[in-house]
């Protein structure tokens, strides 16, 4: 499997020990080195973890592969434009950065916020 960007709805779940993201797998993609984050993402996560003083899991989650970002801005106004054609009138910039950067560098995106499942067959991005 390819490479997989964990969104923070999933490592949300995870770290309050949720089993609707599936934990086996998780920690299977964990243990494999297959997952990755990017700047977005750790900055969706990171002030929360800090104030809780939750060190460990900033060291975690700063251990994993980081993809960086590359945003163009044109591709950017074009997914809102599409969205907006096909009714999805409510998807905020940072998720279309994301649908971005898996489309950029060929990942798979793990994530249980519902729209992506819609934007999936705008898009053709792969979802676990």
């Amino acid at each position: 499997m390819s490479r997989v960007l964990v969104d923070s709805s999933v490592w949300i779940e995870y770290f309050r020990g949720s089993k609707s993201i599936g934990v086996s797998t998780f920690n299977e993609l964990l243990d494999n080195n297959q997952l990755c984050i990017n700047d977005l993402i750790l900055s969706e996560l990171l002030p929360s973890i800090l104030h809780q003083k939750e060190y460990h899991v900033v060291d975690l989650l700063k251990s994993i592969n980081n993809i960086p970002i590359i945003i163009d801005w044109y591709e950017i106004i074009d997914f809102q434009t599409k969205n907006i054609k096909n009714g999805y009138n409510n998807i905020g910039i940072p998720d279309l950065i994301i649908i971005q950067n898996v489309l950029q560098n060929n990942l798979v995106l793990y994530s249980i916020d519902k729209h992506f499942t819609f934007l999936q067959k705008l898009y053709k991005f792969k979802l676990l």
